[in-house]
């Protein structure tokens, strides 16, 4: 898979979710991101995958800022 970019938090909340090439939607929470994954083929990526994994890129702070 390549590498999955997180966005800094928008002004209108959320943050953006791209994998290569392809915007995969706005997560509001580490949740979503995991859903996003498991639609992209990693179906059993969880939370603490989402949280753990080198694949992701966390642009504007990690998975614990959505504000």
């Amino acid at each position: 898979m390549a590498a999955v970019n997180v966005y800094p938090p928008a002004d209108e909340g959320g943050r953006r979710v791209r994998v290569g090439g392809k915007i995969l939607g706005r997560a509001f929470r580490v949740l979503d991101i995991a859903a996003f994954l498991q639609k992209s083929g990693l179906q059993d990526f969880d939370e603490m995958d989402v949280v753990r994994s080198d694949l992701i890129d966390w642009r504007g702070g990690g998975p614990e800022i959505w504000t």
